[in-house]
């Protein structure tokens, strides 16, 4: 999803947000937000609701070449020429979190913050994706566990944030192959070996459909692959109609299979609990007519249900048989018993919703197909009245959109049985505007108003509506390295300031959380 994605960019909607934030460069981007101001807080929700932050091993860590760590997908991306184009950046450094965990676990705590959610990078452990294991890498993430318990903060450790080993991308294809199951098997067993006597929150993937999509039908995310005609001559080789597909299948039962190992092995013992996080936009019909409601609820199908429907019911959408064909991957069986009931927690990153409406694109006629407009759902934030569906944030595609929350509690209650949710990620992003006052850029209203009403939503799907909803993580504890939009994109509660030694500055989206979470409802 393009336009959908909270961290990468279209190559026509780079090129317009360069001219968006050369023509807004000096404006108050946060005009007319005035601070939320009232009983809502900690309090309005149930008895042991937790609250922290998010983030990703590539985004934070920096430390690329350090302690043994082995080169990832991303490595490679990121340094290939004409793919960070809105900045030409790197993550070689991002937000030096592995030298300096201890200062942002002091933010978090400052906060009141319950828990954090980070991720663990697999060549830190594997830096070939196999065989020996690094034990600096198990240090490192020893000493943020340890120092996470000491200040009362709670970890849930994401296994894979698409961050694919470079050693197993060259000797089989990564995810391509199904080799990489029980190669992934493997290095997530060693996770809760080493560190799940004091992790008791699994998360095994990050945003699967996200990774499928933009690395394998629109390449514009790592590996980088692709066949459609205008983006091919960019990508350079793979298959846009068939290998997102082989990939979220291989996805799915590599998560199935770390599951099996944690419930067969691990988790009597250990206490935890195990599932994983997928990106979810709430899609509203365009209008109330039959083909825009049919449309929205394939929207939904192509991208949650890809890989909620087979962990929930055994089997893709029909929609998704119907309209895919042999393209789309079988389970057998076996599989189709491994992955049914696969996890404990359903993670949600969701940020924004869409629009949708028939496609007029009859796919049965065209040569080219993509796993993109496999649906025939049109999405857009704008509606037929060319009227957008909220007020955008700095990405073209996130628009603010509370209502959207409440409505996707209540579809994957209604769905899905009332499973216990997570949100894993939630927030919006101001530009990098060159040269901007630290002071205006601390005053980041506009996303202390988001947060106020997502959350007042979530309040009310679960006081409410009854939606089983156990936590909430905001993205992100600090400013970082946006995958393809490289530094240009800030979704911090936290300002850093690269010019100044990656000084941490709390914004004001920071200072409301910290009451926010110090007060409870009379």
């Amino acid at each position: 999803m393009v336009h959908n994605n909270k961290h990468i960019f279209g190559l026509f909607s780079v090129l317009l947000l360069l001219v968006i934030n050369m023509v807004m460069e000096g404006q108050d981007y946060n005009s007319g937000f005035a601070m939320a101001v009232d009983d809502f807080n900690r309090g309005s929700f149930p008895d042991g609701f937790v609250f922290g932050t998010a983030s990703s091993a590539y985004q934070y860590e920096g430390a690329v070449k350090e302690d043994g760590r082995g080169p990832c997908i991303w490595d490679k991306f990121a340094h290939s020429f004409g793919k960070i184009i809105l900045d030409f950046s790197n993550a070689d450094v991002a937000d030096d979190h592995y030298h300096r965990y201890l200062e942002d676990i002091g933010l978090m705590k400052d906060m009141g913050m319950d828990t954090y959610r980070f991720s663990i990078s697999w060549t830190r452990i594997f830096p070939s994706g196999t065989g020996q294991i690094n034990q600096a890498g198990v240090d490192f993430y020893n000493n943020l566990i340890n120092a996470l318990l000491a200040k009362g903060i709670e970890p849930y450790v994401t296994i894979f944030h698409w961050d694919t080993p470079q050693a197993l991308e060259d000797r089989y294809n990564g995810w391509l192959s199904p080799q990489i199951i029980n190669d992934f098997g493997v290095y997530a067993e060693t996770l809760f070996e080493k560190f799940g006597d004091r992790v008791k929150h699994w998360i095994t993937l990050n945003e699967p459909h996200n990774f499928a999509i933009n690395g394998y039908d629109l390449g514009i995310a790592a590996p980088g692959r692709c066949s459609i005609i205008l983006l091919h001559l960019i990508c350079g080789a793979g298959n846009s109609a068939t290998e997102p597909y082989i990939v979220a299948h291989n996805l799915l039962l590599a998560h199935a299979t770390a599951a099996q190992i944690y419930r067969q092995k691990y988790q009597a013992k250990q206490g935890g609990s195990i599932g994983a996080a997928f990106d979810a936009l709430w899609y509203e019909p365009d209008t109330n007519s039959t083909k825009n409601v049919e449309a929205a609820q394939r929207a939904m199908d192509f991208q949650l249900g890809w890989f909620l429907d087979p962990i929930m019911f055994g089997d893709y959408p029909s929609s998704m048989r119907e309209r895919v064909g042999d393209r789309l991957p079988k389970f057998s069986q076996a599989d189709s018993i491994l992955v049914k009931g696969s996890l404990d927690f359903v993670g949600i990153n969701h940020y924004t919703s869409n629009y949708a409406k028939d496609s007029k694109i009859d796919l049965k006629g065209m040569v080219l197909k993509d796993a993109q407009s496999d649906s025939g759902s049109s999405t857009s934030p704008i509606g037929h009245d060319l009227k957008p569906i909220g007020d955008r944030a700095n990405s073209l595609w996130l628009y603010i959109v509370p209502w959207g929350m409440r409505r996707l509690m209540n579809y994957i209650k209604t769905r899905y049985g009332n499973p216990t949710v997570i949100i894993t990620e939630n927030g919006m992003d101001d530009p990098n505007v060159p040269f901007m006052p630290t002071n205006m850029i601390l005053e980041d209203n506009k996303r202390i108003q988001y947060h106020h009403d997502y959350l007042q939503n979530l309040a009310a799907a679960i006081n409410e509506d009854g939606c089983n909803v156990k936590g909430y993580f905001a993205w992100s504890l600090l400013d970082n390295w946006e995958w393809a939009a490289g530094y240009t994109s800030r979704f911090g509660l936290h300002y850093i300031d690269r010019h100044d030694n990656l000084t941490r500055y709390p914004k004001n989206s920071a200072k409301w959380f910290k009451k926010f979470l110090n007060s409870s409802s009379s």
